[in-house]
């Protein structure tokens, strides 16, 4: 029988148009692997921990994550497991479908504070960091943001002064850090008179501290801190020795954007499959509600927009891996999947109802969490600008 007269395979709900199909056996290995300790060791415990607004085990987490090689996996050697960028692209799907805080845990560690000393640090820095924290012994920080200056870190206050004898001296503030007050590194970048530099600050530095940020509505089972600088004094060797200006921190950032691209499908496919099985088991009016058409309307256009974004992440992910992905692909990336991700979110809720508020299902977490999905990484207007500057050639920035 030819491939043209062949019957097709069943119709996966899961599924629908078989982009598994598209995915080799050592992509989907990676997936399954990463689903599996997620299902096992998190999701019993995450809707606890977001109540709680902690994530109490965050260094046994970090330990595991490592041993299952999810830590800077994207990068070679010192100890990363030089996976594809669609390999780390999968995990962060499976990770932010258990959840946001989970997913940015990992693209934090290894998107941002490893990359950073990856592409722009000294070899010494390298051997001195990566290894301990590919394993998850070490936690890393990426400190950009601050209290006043978000979206345009050009502006940043954190100021690096070089002494005569070769040492540096950093004062400042940095907000919003993932990972901050457990973190063994943090990656600070401050204004120095030869421009923006990157600096490997060690926990225990004397001047520099990380109090945590308490009472968040979004990212609760997330460790967010500030980061304190008052006159930390670290020695010359402590710079990344290889770049000068703000091409250093945005390539990270670039870095972390890609995650989130296939992030958000996956916490996208946590909801639409949570409101796919409660409306083939919630019976009202004699029948399951999926069986009303406004029912199905939310449950198609749900199911069209998570394919379409995962889609547009497998792509991104294909040319991240052939050398082709561009900045600007990416902003298209996390502009689409967060804002559908969202959408999916809103419509899965009112599928459950009253339910739909509750922590026995996810939906309602994922959609604060989106809420900061949405704006870390660039918020929708700076990738908005980014795209229209890539169509017109014009600068809207200023």
């Amino acid at each position: 029988m030819s491939a043209l007269s062949a019957p097709p395979p069943a119709f996966d709900p899961r599924d629908p148009l078989g982009v598994d199909d598209l995915l080799d056996d050592e992509e989907r290995a990676v997936r399954d692997t990463v689903r599996r300790w997620c299902a096992e060791r998190v999701a019993p415990r995450i809707a606890d921990w977001f109540e709680r607004g902690e994530l109490p085990e965050i260094r046994e987490l970090a330990r595991e994550l490592g041993q299952l090689g999810a830590l800077g996996m994207h990068l070679e050697g010192y100890g990363c497991a030089g996976a594809s960028a669609v390999q780390y692209g999968l995990a962060c799907l499976e990770l932010e479908a258990c959840d946001s805080g989970i997913r940015s845990l990992v693209s934090v560690q290894g998107s941002l504070a490893m990359y950073a000393i990856h592409r722009w640090g000294s070899e010494q820095q390298k051997q001195q960091w990566l290894p301990a924290m590919a394993s998850g012994e070490v936690i890393g920080c990426f400190g950009l943001t601050e209290p006043d200056h978000g979206s345009d870190p050009a502006s940043m206050r954190t100021r690096a002064k070089r002494e005569a004898g070769g040492d540096w001296v950093l004062d400042g503030r940095k907000m919003w850090i993932t990972n901050g007050s457990v973190a063994g590194v943090a990656v600070v970048w401050a204004r120095t008179d030869e421009g923006v530099r990157g600096f490997l600050v060690p926990a225990g530095t004397p001047g520099f501290s990380a109090p945590e940020i308490r009472h968040k509505a979004s990212l609760r089972a997330s460790v967010t801190s500030e980061l304190v600088l008052d006159g930390v004094r670290l020695p010359a060797d402590a710079a990344l020795p290889d770049v000068i200006g703000l091409r250093g921190p945005l390539s990270c950032l670039n870095q972390a954007r890609y995650g989130i691209v296939w992030g958000a499908v996956g916490a996208g496919r946590s909801c639409f499959e949570t409101a796919l099985d409660y409306a083939t088991t919630r019976e009202q009016f004699g029948r399951p509600i999926g069986g009303f058409q406004l029912t199905q309307a939310k449950l198609a256009d749900m199911s069209l927009e998570l394919q379409k974004a995962l889609l547009l992440a497998l792509h991104l992910g294909r040319r991240m891996d052939a050398g082709r992905l561009r900045p600007e692909q990416v902003s298209y990336g996390k502009l689409n999947n967060v804002r559908e991700a969202m959408g999916i979110a809103r419509a899965a809720r009112t599928v459950l109802g009253a339910n739909g508020i509750s922590h026995e299902y996810p939906v309602m977490r994922h959609a604060a969490n989106l809420e900061s999905v949405l704006t870390y990484e660039g918020t929708v207007e700076m990738h908005q600008l980014i795209v229209g500057k890539a169509l017109t050639g014009l600068d809207a920035f200023h």
